[in-house]
């Protein structure tokens, strides 16, 4: 017994070889490669995009202005900036792994947006006569919105996978992302048009259970890395901005034309706006002398856009958007001041960006929160024609009343929490493999790893070395060797 435990520590053990150059050129073209073929098999242009579009128009009496392209074209750039520009300078936070974090969140979001397509397709829109799946401008923003998930997962492992394992996180993460919003959209009929449940709670779950199946208990090694200096705060404030400013149109990118998609943005603009000063206020009360933390400012402040995703699109009313975002400001701040640290101390779960307290609990409680706005919805609010719209109640469903909309919602959360956690549970074991090119503890949060760095970038000036998204600081001062000429 003592030899098998022992051979199974040195097939685990702590010599890694962190060269992909034959892993990660094999995954990128094997895998692009059998999607050009899957491609080739199933995708066609919906009757929208197709140049039978001509033929349609005449046959339906439309014009060009009543193409989909027209009314979510400009939410898919939104969102598409979101996607590639957000989220990934959100993560060049970390002093020296700003390539890693917006370059490999392009290779994730590359790579993820066609399996998307593929796997989506297959779930919501294959055409069981001729076996295609016909996709469209939608079918792009809904693609983009499966990557979500994937790259919000990146963040609890920003620093600490190959790029090799982030290929596999997003193969197998939008897999079970497109499982479990079949589950959740289709069989419980939940409506979820900004993903508090299918994106944020089933991604940062998914990411913290990897994260935590990828326990690295000597990650101290790396320490000095892992924090950020006053640019690289910089860059990922411009993430939290564009993120901050789009917002309102992830939430209301495939709500229907309307009185929906018009209440989702408004919503989503309310809460977010409210999430910012209650960011400030409890980050400035963390400490003696109320300095702000920039960490909470970069990240607590989008608490707000997440916790309305499911709700957005219901009568929540305006003050009720501003509640949402009050406490889920207060909540988010306090995660990354208690909670992250309680959760590295004594369940050994690192969570790098802190996503836990960004997106899978606001998450949750948005999944919660639309459960109850669903199980409180009447008639005398939504009119009887309003509640059929906002509730999609036809069909199978055209006897569903609001109390039992609000149950499934509440089922719908759970089923997102529980794939997170069980999927993510599995890929971590997979991703134990020494296979991927993974770095040593001691060699994490640093590009030079799988990247050509520029040689004035490989000093670490110690007087920036000032700030760690992984502990809650203490006020600490080091002291520098510096002369200072007389003149």
């Amino acid at each position: 017994m003592g030899n098998c435990c022992e051979r199974a520590g040195n097939f685990f053990g702590p010599q890694k070889n962190t060269n992909v150059r034959v892993s990660l050129p094999a995954v990128c073209f094997v895998w692009q490669i059998a999607m050009i073929v899957l491609f080739g098999v199933f995708i066609r242009y919906d009757e929208e995009s197709d140049a039978h579009w001509v033929v349609y128009k005449k046959d339906h009496n439309v014009t060009d202005i009543e193409n989909d392209f027209y009314f979510r074209y400009p939410s898919f750039q939104d969102v598409h900036v979101m996607i590639f520009v957000g989220f990934g300078f959100l993560m060049t936070f970390l002093k020296r792994y700003s390539f890693g974090g917006v370059g490999f969140n392009f290779l994730i979001a590359a790579f993820g947006l066609q399996w998307a397509l593929l796997m989506q397709g297959w779930f919501h829109s294959l055409d069981h006569t001729t076996g295609k799946i016909y996709i469209g401008v939608e079918s792009l923003i809904n693609a983009d919105f499966c990557c979500a998930g994937s790259l919000i997962a990146y963040g609890a492992l920003l620093g600490k996978v190959s790029p090799v394992q982030l290929m596999v996180v997003t193969l197998f993460g939008v897999t079970l992302f497109a499982v479990e919003e079949y589950i959740i959209l289709d069989l419980l009929h939940c409506r979820d048009a900004g993903g508090s449940m299918v994106i944020h709670a089933f991604g940062g779950y998914y990411g913290l259970a990897i994260s935590w199946v990828l326990y690295r208990p000597n990650l101290n090694q790396s320490k000095r890395l892992n924090g950020s200096v006053y640019h690289s705060d910089m860059f990922a404030m411009i993430g939290t901005l564009f993120l901050w400013m789009f917002w309102p149109s992830f939430n209301s990118a495939i709500t229907d034309h309307g009185d929906g998609q018009h209440r989702a943005a408004i919503n989503t603009y309310i809460a977010l706006a409210s999430s910012v000063l209650t960011t400030v206020a409890i980050s400035s009360m963390s400490q003696k002398g109320g300095k702000l933390d920039m960490v909470h400012i970069q990240n607590a402040t989008l608490a707000g856009g997440v916790a309305m995703g499911t709700a957005a699109e219901f009568m929540i009313t305006p003050y009720g958007s501003l509640i949402v975002g009050f406490c889920c400001g207060i909540i988010s701040t306090f995660g990354y001041l208690f909670i992250t640290p309680f959760l590295e101390k004594y369940l050994k779960l690192q969570d790098t960006c802190g996503v836990h307290n960004l997106h899978a609990v606001p998450g949750m409680l948005g999944g919660f929160i639309g459960a109850i706005v669903a199980a409180a919805a009447d008639e005398s609010v939504y009119s009887k024609e309003g509640l059929i719209n906002v509730f999609d109640f036809e069909g199978d469903f055209a006897n569903r009343s609001p109390g039992t909309q609000g149950g499934f919602q509440a089922a719908g959360t759970c089923v997102s929490i529980a794939f997170g956690l069980v999927g993510g549970a599995i890929v971590g074991f997979i991703l134990k493999f020494p296979i991927w090119g993974d770095p040593a503890d001691d060699n994490c949060f640093d590009d030079e790893v799988y990247w050509e760095v520029p040689e004035d970038e490989e000093t670490i000036p110690p007087v920036l070395e000032y700030n760690n998204h992984m502990i809650h600081k203490h006020q600490e001062i080091s002291e520098s060797n510096f002369s200072v000429e007389q003149s």
